[in-house]
């Protein structure tokens, strides 16, 4: 299983100033998972995106349409 690079303080973090009081391990976990699943398909978008386009580098924009998707 590759290594997570969000950490879980990150997630409670967030779900608080969302309004949450107290947040359990399971929803970090539940919570860190969505969102890194989410950022890699993101993430593979926007590289095809820079590529069709003849670039190494991506931009905002490439991440922006890669979102749309």
């Amino acid at each position: 299983m590759p290594k997570r690079l969000i950490p879980a303080a990150a997630m409670e973090k967030l779900l608080k100033k969302a309004g949450a009081e107290r947040v359990s391990e399971g929803a970090k976990s539940a919570l860190k998972d969505i969102l890194e699943n989410e950022a890699d398909r993101i993430a593979k978008s926007a590289i095809t995106y820079a590529m069709h386009a003849g670039r190494k580098t991506i931009k905002g924009s490439d991440i922006k349409l890669a979102i749309k998707r």
